[in-house]
């Protein structure tokens, strides 16, 4: 096996497939940087055009793409306020913080150094642990997964800057929102006030075009003295992109190790994702931090917990896709795509027969994590820019590019006027100090938190005690009540 990962890292020597990798790398940064034209949109961009590519040059560019757009989502979240994608939702929180402090090229470069940390981490556990940790997700049973996913609602709220009763409440109109639209285990619609247009629900793109760009821009747009006051005028050069090492060190390996294992835990089950992964490590590194006062108000700690756990995720959401044949995101349903474009069936015996064939994919994801530190001290003067720009300029661009994104993702009219609905009820529940976050982790959580308890109490025949059955799910309540108590009960004192 070590000679076939090996070989892996010596086919990205090949200059053609080396210059797919970095045009990869570069498309997945544009594509996850800018609201609506995420890394999942790129890749289903490229789909087609694998067919002429040679097998190892599409494999390359697509984990490419993966790696830089979960990281790029941050760029925007950080700089503008508004995050590429929804894994960034908890960077933003911390990293535009930062930004308004003065400290936003301190805020790219820990945000850059965490996601390469937790992408090589990822990366290497896919490497060496990709068949005994296949083997450990396919202990979760439905119930299991439902315990997962009902911590990670719970985590939501309680980590949630300001009250909790505010975040409960929108954390629930989250939940509400993702029951529209057609109920695929009863095959009938929901909700939809016999509109075949609301038949197909309410998407997760337009969803966070709501809420974190048309919210953002009916906030700030035309306020010129208030985005005056967010954008300090600082200047910045390529080498204030390096990192702050004493900062680091408090930040602490313990913290970048911990969520990373997280990102790959979560990103291992099927329905986990980036969003998921930075929640629950966010909310691990709040539990045990000497400054919990520190979290949604610019905490270094807490936007390096969220951006490791990100990028981790991407290996471990590779996982179960070749060892099981089971996407563990969106994401990697397309790369699903691609094996099968070239014939290559995702599955048990792939890593067995086909080793050599699928090792470069390894060395892309981990070659690119290493990219994404390079990146912010190559473009990093110009991350900055954006927050320079002419604000008008900025937020028609952004308006733009967001509703041409939510077209090309869902070809539906109506699903661009649902986003610029939710972004009016966003910014109508912002003019009232309600967080946005939490309703946008239940429009993302209240799928999998139905699909899993509606699927446990089917075949246990309704019998509630199912949720209870498995050690695993029982130690998920108690790490979901530990939560609850460290977090909002008995937070860590400062020191």
């Amino acid at each position: 096996m070590f000679a076939e990962l090996m070989g892996g890292f010596a086919a990205l020597a090949n200059p053609e497939t080396f210059l797919y990798l970095v045009g990869g790398f570069l498309m997945g940064l544009v594509f996850g940087a800018i609201p609506g034209l995420t890394a999942t949109l790129a890749i289903a961009l490229l789909l087609p055009f694998t067919f002429a590519m040679e097998l190892t040059n599409a494999l390359v560019m697509v984990m490419a793409i993966f790696m830089s757009g979960i990281y790029a989502g941050s760029v925007t979240g950080i700089t503008v306020n508004i995050p590429g994608a929804a894994s960034g939702a908890i960077t933003t929180l911390e990293g535009h913080a930062l930004m308004k402090r003065g400290e936003g090229a301190k805020a790219l470069s820990l945000d850059a150094l965490a996601s390469s940390i937790g992408g090589v981490l990822g990366a290497a556990v896919l490497m060496f642990v990709a068949v005994p940790m296949s083997q450990f997700a396919l202990l979760f049973h439905t119930p299991d997964k439902f315990a997962l996913v009902f911590m990670a609602v719970v985590t939501v709220v309680i980590v949630a800057k300001g009250s909790i009763w505010k975040s409960l409440v929108t954390v629930s109109l989250g939940l509400m929102i993702s029951t529209v639209g057609f109920d695929n285990m009863v095959a009938q619609g929901r909700f939809d006030f016999g509109s075949a247009n609301l038949i197909e629900g309410i998407q997760l793109l337009p969803a966070v075009i709501g809420l974190f760009a048309v919210c953002e821009l009916l906030l700030q747009g035309g306020a010129k003295a208030r985005a005056a006051a967010d954008t300090p005028a600082f200047k910045v050069k390529h080498k204030d992109f390096w990192p702050d090492w004493k900062k680091v060190r408090e930040i602490g390996f313990l913290t970048y190790l911990k969520s990373s294992v997280i990102g790959v835990m979560i990103g291992m089950l099927p329905g986990g994702g980036a969003s998921m992964a930075s929640f629950v490590a966010y909310a691990e590194a709040k539990r045990v931090s000497k400054t919990p006062q520190n979290y949604g108000n610019g905490s270094h700690e807490g936007l390096a917990a969220a951006e490791s756990a990100n990028n981790a995720m991407c290996g471990g959401a590779v996982v179960p896709l070749l060892t099981l044949g089971i996407p563990g995101d969106s994401v990697t349903a397309i790369i699903f795509g691609v094996l099968l474009i070239h014939g290559l069936v995702p599955g048990p015996g792939l890593l067995t027969t086909e080793m050599a064939t699928v090792a470069p994919m390894f060395a892309a994801l981990m070659v690119a994590a290493v990219f994404v530190f390079l990146s912010v001290l190559v473009f990093g003067p110009y991350y900055i820019w954006l927050a320079r720009m002419n604000r008008g300029v900025l937020y028609a661009f952004i308006a733009m590019i967001a509703m041409v994104g939510t077209y090309a993702s869902t070809y539906s009219v109506f699903q661009m006027w649902m986003a610029l609905a939710i972004g009016i009820f966003g910014w109508s529940l912002r003019l009232m100090s309600y967080p946005l976050v939490p309703l946008l982790m239940g429009i993302i959580l209240g799928p999998y938190l139905e699909l899993y308890m509606r699927r446990s109490l089917i075949t246990s025949n309704g019998d509630v005690m199912t949720f209870f059955s498995s050690p695993i799910s029982i130690g998920l309540y108690a790490m979901t009540l530990l939560f609850i108590y460290f977090l909002r009960f008995k937070p860590p004192k400062a020191a």
